[in-house]
């Protein structure tokens, strides 16, 4: 990434709601639902499914259950689904968390 690039200084699994909560270098704090992020997962599998026109379903209840960081690239999240194959690489979440940040002003 370069320097100008979005860049996470704090991210955290709330356990209690299954939300990820991300800080950002540029002042950003977005808590992101589990089942935004499990619709957004990009692996083969979902991606597969979108071109069939069937996107990932997410029960609304759905929780985060763990996080991986995969070294300076991001992070695979692991659902209560036991959906586990989908790495969400920083630029992405930083995507989704303006995403979810403005859908939460609005």
């Amino acid at each position: 990434m370069d320097g100008t690039a979005a860049w996470p200084l704090d991210v955290v699994l709330h356990q209690s709601s299954g939300q990820l909560e991300v800080l950002w270098n540029d002042g950003l704090c977005a808590r992101i639902a589990a089942p935004a992020l499990r619709a957004a997962c990009r692996c083969s599998q979902c991606e597969s499914q979108r071109r069939k026109g069937l996107p990932p379903a997410a029960a609304p209840d759905l929780a985060l259950t763990s996080l991986n960081p995969i070294g300076d690239f991001g992070l695979q999240l692991f659902f209560a689904d036991g959906h586990d194959r989908g790495i969400y690489p920083w630029p992405y979440l930083r995507e989704l968390s303006a995403a979810s940040s403005s859908q939460a002003r609005a």
